[in-house]
Formats: structure tokens, sequence, C-alpha cells
């Protein structure tokens, strides 16, 4: 595997039709030098990062939604950046709380807040600012 299929893109959302439309949009743009990667749930992105770092995989991005079910976003990404601080953050939200956005931007270092629907230049544009 090249050094850029050791790095990976993560989306975590827990509607399948989100991830769906993020994969189709991702895989033009990234998926040529970087492996995309879709988790349904916190806890299964969680696990995800956790294996990639034991397989010498380096997860760059994390776009998370905010409001799923068992964990919200920005406790998941706050637990992230504990572990893995280097990881950049996105929120892609329909409808984030205010104080959970300050949350994550506080205690996470989120990156940028994208809200639903959105527009695929501006996800993809801030996708290459992390990577770049």
């Amino acid at each position: 595997m090249s050094e850029e299929g050791k790095k990976a893109i993560l989306c975590v959302d827990d509607e399948k039709i989100i991830l769906k439309s993020l994969k189709g949009q991702l895989k033009s743009h990234f998926s040529t030098n970087y492996r995309l990667e879709f988790a349904e749930s916190a806890l299964e992105g969680i696990e995800l990062i956790e294996e990639f770092s034991k397989d010498g995989i380096e997860v760059l991005v994390i776009i998370s939604d905010w409001l799923m079910p068992g964990m919200r976003g920005d406790e998941f990404l706050i637990r992230v950046h504990e572990k893995f601080p280097a990881i950049k953050k996105i929120m892609l939200t329909g409808q984030a709380d205010p104080k959970a956005i300050q949350n994550a931007q506080s205690n996470a270092n989120l990156h940028k807040l994208i809200s639903k629907p959105w527009e695929e230049a501006e996800l993809v544009s801030t996708i290459q600012e992390c990577i770049s």
C-alpha cells in the first residue's frame, strides 16, 4: 500500500443516506490518495480509529454528525481529541445545539462546522484545508 493509502478520512453519521451521499462526493475527490471509511455510530468510529492506529493507518480528518443516538458528535470528537489530537475534526449537522458546538470548539479543537444540507464544494475545500 502506498504512503497515501495509509491515510484515511472517516465519516460518522447514523443516517445511511448521509453516509452514501458523502461516499459519492468524497470518492471522486479523495479515493485515489486516501482511504475513505464510514461509521454509523460514534462507538463504531472510535473502534475504527483504534483499529487503524494499531494497523499504522493515520486518520487525518473526521466528518461527524452531531445528533446521533448513544453519543452525540461533540462528545465523540472530544473523546477522539483526547487520544488523537492531531486528527482534524469537522462537524456536519442540521441541528447542533450552540452549547455543543462551543463544547466541540473548546474541547475537541473543532476545525469547522458545516450545516446540512451542505455544499459539496465547501465540504471538499474544508477537507483539503485539513489535509494540506
